[in-house]
């Protein structure tokens, strides 16, 4: 998918390659077109559970639109952070970073219901988890046998499922409209469905640009259809200012020691997925190894502008996996590129009247988009577990974390008598899930026997890579 006349094939594999200007400002912009809808929707998400987003009538709905804001302006400092780097902080690549789904599940139980007031405490977690974060840096390379496959194929998944709830609320239109005659009627379902067909059919019939911003398209198409059937409030749009600077402690910041645990926790998991993504850009895009500077350099600048932007109001960074197929597919590895889009997402994050005009979608639209999402979320995850070698010891670990996990996160209730901070934690589900795992990953045998299994299986153990027949020639 290269292009001859933005430079020689050496030259597009060299990070530190600036190719013509009126080629790079395109491809810079193509890969913020690629992570855009992504990179907002998180913050949508914390404001609606707070109780201020979509559809709430909440004085305070201005908030959401300044916390939108925050995430293109970060995302962009987060990604110069990167590219450019400060001292040790930053890989040097073309890594894009952006506002991670993967703290969702954790950020909802701290703030449901709670306000805008409930923000400091996350603002809190997050500075401690991006500065944790940063430390992990010293030795992530360590680390990483702690987190294999089969765990973070878990968390992922469990991430995932955490989150297509949220969809499907949105489609049908939004919890505050849960109990009246508006919630899932036939305009709402239509609004979602129009989004996810555009999606898909982009998707599976389109090529470049066209299928790698395919959710993109698919709101801004379900926005028009939303539009002309007078579903659009623009009173926002008018009243946002032209521009304004980052607000330093806008929401506050409070110390939780569930938020820290939290954060810190997820810390560790997102921190082993940016060692993925920078693999996964050197490999397409270089066709080598990333080096241990470049892995450390990365994951010092996830935590640290992960902690600079809770001082403002914004939510956690990390690297995004879909720029890292981006790259790939035009074969552009100049940093300058990826630079180029930082440099945008900052101008976006300026100017108040792009988060007014993000806040004016309808919540139903913007389910269609999650619904795909927040699907891929679980998708990825299934993907990393096809890695995983299937014995009967791994099925178990599987089944054990998976079996608490979910059902904690379904049925907060049966832990009501913990104490709030064990209380919150558990219930995300992501965390036990992954303690369980990890933990279970590294006491149990290698070996169990059939019978161990097929007792508590009904007769359904599983013959896939890791089966027994395979495993008695290992």
């Amino acid at each position: 998918m290269s292009d001859a006349t933005i430079g020689t094939p050496e030259q597009l594999r060299d990070p530190n390659y600036s190719p013509p200007l009126i080629k790079a400002v395109p491809l810079g912009i193509q890969h913020v077109l690629a992570m855009f809808v992504s990179n907002v929707t998180p913050a949508i998400i914390v404001c609606g559970a707070a109780g201020f987003g979509f559809g709430s009538n909440s004085p305070d709905f201005p908030q959401m639109i300044y916390m939108i804001q925050m995430s293109m302006f970060f995302a962009g400092v987060a990604t110069l952070f990167q590219t450019i780097g400060v001292g040790p902080v930053g890989a040097r690549l073309p890594i894009v970073q952006g506002t991670s789904f993967a703290f969702i599940p954790i950020m909802i139980p701290l703030v449901v219901g709670k306000g805008v007031d409930a923000i400091a405490v996350l603002m809190g977690g997050i500075v401690v988890g991006g500065l944790f974060h940063a430390f992990l840096g010293l030795f992530i390379g360590r680390l990483r046998f702690a987190l294999p496959p089969l765990v973070t194929g878990l968390v992922v998944t469990m991430i995932g499922l955490a989150l297509v709830k949220v969809g499907v609320q949105y489609a049908a239109g939004g919890v505050p409209a849960i109990g009246t005659e508006e919630y899932g009627s036939g305009l709402n379902w239509f609004m979602a469905c129009t989004v996810i067909v555009v999606t898909l059919g982009l998707k599976f019939f389109a090529r470049g640009m066209l299928s790698v911003s395919a959710v993109l398209i698919g709101l801004l198409v379900g926005y028009a259809m939303a539009f002309v059937l007078g579903q659009v409030n623009l009173g926002n749009v008018g009243n946002a200012a032209s521009f304004a600077l980052p607000n330093p402690l806008h929401f506050g910041i409070e110390f939780s020691v569930a938020a820290i645990i939290g954060f810190c926790a997820m810390s560790f998991v997102s921190a082993v997925e940016t060692v993925g993504d920078v693999s996964g850009i050197t490999k397409g895009g270089a066709g080598r190894e990333a080096t241990d500077k470049e892995i450390q350099g990365a994951t010092y600048a996830d935590g640290v502008g992960t902690a600079i932007s809770g001082l403002f109001g914004a939510l956690p960074n990390t690297s995004f996996s879909q720029n890292v197929g981006l790259i790939a597919m035009t074969g552009v590895m100049s940093r300058m590129v990826v630079t180029i889009g930082a440099l945008f997402l900052i101008i976006c994050g300026l100017i108040p009247k792009i988060g007014a005009i993000i806040s004016s979608i309808p919540i139903e639209v913007l389910g269609g988009g999650v619904i795909v999402m927040f699907g891929m979320v679980v998708a990825a995850g299934v993907s990393m577990l096809s890695d995983v070698n299937w014995n009967r010891r791994n099925m178990v670990i599987f089944a054990i974390a998976l079996s608490l996990g979910l059902g904690l996160q379904l049925e907060p209730g049966a832990l009501q008598y913990l104490p709030g901070t064990l209380k919150v934690l558990a219930t995300s589900g992501i965390l036990p899930a992954a303690v369980i795992a990890i933990v279970l990953n590294l006491v149990l045998p290698e070996e169990l026997s059939d019978e161990a299994t097929e007792e508590v299986s009904g007769g359904m153990a599983g013959h896939g890579q890791g089966s027994l027949e395979q495993d008695d020639h290992v």
